[in-house]
């Protein structure tokens, strides 16, 4: 039933992403392909000094689309869906891109004053901009169950699981180090974060782009055949025995996984950016779409489905198995070292962000949450990514997907609500350039 449940849930947040990006896109005249502007916005040193500067927000938000969705998420996509997912992962960046601009102009608009810092996301423009605080708060508990008690345990499994196929570990051990290693960040605070993910995002970004250019350069002969696979397969009515339309659903749930868009969560980090400039940050982030799907996704499929995938039969699946096993098929030994460094990489500064997604909405509840309550945030935090150690992969990810689903659909229903003030953001932003 819960399962159940899930997929139908899934199916709704499917439809209203995909109807919101086509809206989106033609209302805001195909924003999402103003490759130009993104660039030019987040290199512009024209921002002020409040907050933390556009790159060091653009780095950050990136750090929590980048976790394990663009690994392991990539590989259970093929595994459940068949290799068509990848083809709707593709599509739905480019159309849900349009969402992120949305929400993130939104949560510039609608942000507050946080000390020397901001604080906002959706729950603020649910609040302030449609007059529903109740609305806002429920989402703001979807987040904290889904990132805090969800997305933070999701990590931690995958890097146990990624090191446990390397050497025989305990659980608990590697939860005990996980645990002290993100204590020590997360108690820093916001600047700590912003700073950590400044210096660690780009380095896992180019170490695993890298890995997979090299790959993919030895199988040079293969890449023709797996993109027309792609292709076909997704509009194959017996792709994965189950139909066209489940692979669709798989491949936009996890694309929505690795890249957040839609679901309003890269808002909630852009917004501590200090540019005062809604549609500037609005272009930054739609970059973060186009890196974690077209480049990190593309390159743990390109790395999978260039191996023998369909080989491997797994119970209680996490979807890191498959992309180790094509790690050891290309590159022996070596690679699952490889892999376990980039997972570690990419799930740590997915945990840290995550961290904050939660802060942050705790806020939203009250303008004066002292010091012993986000400790107590910090320690269910860490007590999770602990848990999350231990537990069944399949009980994590049906838990992180059904409030993943309810996310989407507040978060959609409130872009839509709030578009004309999007519209006019833009609309004056383009009358300042000319």
């Amino acid at each position: 039933m819960l399962e159940l449940f899930n997929k139908l849930l899934w199916a709704i947040a499917t439809s209203l992403i995909i109807i919101s990006g086509i809206y989106f896109s033609f209302r805001f005249c195909f924003v999402q392909f103003k490759f130009k502007e993104m660039f030019k916005n987040l290199f512009d040193k024209s921002n002020g000094i409040r907050g933390i500067t556009p790159i060091q927000s653009f780095l950050m938000t990136l750090g929590s689309r980048i976790g394990v969705g663009s690994i392991a998420g990539v590989s259970l996509a093929i595994y459940l869906g068949g290799v068509g997912t990848i083809f709707w992962m593709w599509i739905s960046a480019f159309l849900a891109a349009s969402n992120t601009f949305c929400e993130t102009v939104l949560g510039i608009i609608y942000r507050k004053k946080d000390d020397d810092n901001y604080k906002g996301g959706p729950s603020y423009y649910i609040k302030y901009g449609l007059g529903k605080p109740v609305l806002g708060g429920i989402y703001a508990v979807f987040i904290i169950a889904s990132y805090v008690f969800g997305f933070v345990g999701i990590q931690g499994n995958t890097i146990t699981k990624s090191l446990q196929n390397m050497i025989a570990i305990p659980d608990y051990i590697v939860g005990i180090i996980l645990l002290f290693v993100t204590a020590f960040i997360i108690f820093g605070g916001l600047k700590k974060i912003a700073s950590f993910s400044e210096k660690l995002v780009p380095f896992m970004t180019i170490l695993y782009l890298s890995i997979a250019v090299f790959i993919g350069i030895q199988n040079a002969h293969l890449i023709p055949g797996i993109f027309w696979d792609t292709i076909r397969s997704a509009f194959d009515i017996k792709a994965a025995g189950i139909g066209i339309l489940s692979t669709l659903i798989i491949g936009v749930q996890r694309g929505i996984f690795s890249n957040e868009a839609g679901i309003g969560t890269g808002s909630i980090t852009s917004s501590t950016s200090s540019t005062d400039s809604p549609v500037s940050q609005g272009y930054i982030q739609m970059l973060g779409i186009y890196v974690t799907t077209l480049l990190i996704c593309t390159a743990t499929a390109v790395i999978v489905l260039t191996s023998n995938y369909n080989s491997l039969i797994v119970a209680d699946i996490n979807g890191i198995e498959l992309t180790q096993y094509a790690f050891k098929y290309h590159l022996g030994d070596f690679g699952n070292i490889l892999l376990f460094i980039s997972i570690l990489l990419f799930s740590f500064t997915t945990i840290l962000t995550g961290y904050y997604d939660g802060e942050s909405s705790l806020k939203y509840f009250s303008d004066n949450v002292n010091v012993k309550q986000l400790t107590f945030l910090k320690l269910i935090s860490l007590s999770v990514l602990f848990i999350g150690c231990v537990l069944s992969s399949t009980a994590i990810w049906t838990f992180v997907d059904i409030f993943t689903a309810g996310l989407a659909i507040i978060n959609i229903y409130a872009l839509f609500k709030l578009r004309k003030e999007v519209l006019y953001e833009l609309r004056h932003y383009k009358s300042r350039k000319l």
